[in-house]
């Protein structure tokens, strides 16, 4: 997702990077492009990502991102 970012950041588009606390707090967050905004929870993050999104796309990941996939198309 950093290339992503990264690339929409600098082309001119606003990035928005939703990031739960507990992933902050245990250090597995990298540098975020863009503004930042923290949630609490995992499912606060995929609401709000929804609150503040026009389009998604679906990159390769693991199963937290199948399972935000899943939950944004239904």
């Amino acid at each position: 997702m950093d290339c992503v970012s990264t690339a929409a950041h600098v082309g001119g588009s606003q990035v928005l990077g939703i990031i739960p606390t507990a992933l902050v707090e245990g250090n597995f967050v990298g540098k975020t492009i863009g503004e930042e905004l923290r949630v609490a929870t995992m499912q606060d993050r995929i609401w709000k990502m929804l609150d503040n999104s026009d389009a998604f796309i679906g990159l390769l990941g693991g199963i937290g991102t199948l399972e935000e996939n899943f939950q944004i198309v239904f």
